[in-house]
């Protein structure tokens, strides 16, 4: 067994800490939010309909982080009104929910929506998936945040160009 002195221990975090700063730390480090976090289950989802990948992407993602800085105060489910992007939103209660878990939950609106035309299932909603699969969305952002006061996480996800055009199927 090896005792540490506390300047002993020092320089060993010392050594830690330069190390970790030599790497480098990435833009978003939180364990499953990355941007991989989004866009690996945004491009399985496209891919089952044979919809080409999404890419990520800086600006659209800082338009994101933005948003969602905007609503750590209230978590509100509330659109940003900016037309520049499309725009898809999560919200849940406590503090664990992923990129994955809003992702899926949007692909999971597949259910209720037919293709053939191009319609929503009578009192459900399709179009967070619509905007997922949108062929001509080929660049994303997202951002996620835990809101102030135990009140929850706001995911938001920002789609360039954006999607669900009046009159026109996603793919």
């Amino acid at each position: 067994m090896e005792f540490y002195s506390s300047s002993k221990l020092v320089r060993s975090l010392a050594l830690a800490i330069a190390v970790a700063l030599a790497v480098g730390t990435p833009p978003y480090c939180s364990a499953q939010n990355a941007p991989s976090d989004y866009v690996a289950p945004h491009n399985a989802t496209r891919a089952a309909v044979s919809v080409g990948p999404v890419t990520w992407d800086n600006t659209v993602a800082a338009y994101a982080q933005n948003y969602a800085n905007a609503r750590k105060a209230d978590c509100a489910l509330v659109h940003s009104g900016g037309t520049l992007y499309g725009e898809n939103l999560f919200w849940g209660s406590g503090s664990t929910w992923t990129a994955k878990n809003a992702v899926d939950m949007w692909a999971a609106e597949k259910q209720y929506y037919t293709y053939a035309t191009n319609t929503c299932a009578a009192g459900k909603v399709c179009g967070h998936y619509t905007q997922v699969v949108w062929a001509a969305s080929t660049k994303i952002g997202c951002a996620r945040v835990v809101c102030d006061n135990n009140k929850g996480v706001f995911i938001i996800c920002s789609y360039d160009p954006p999607g669900n055009m009046n009159g026109q199927k996603p793919y």
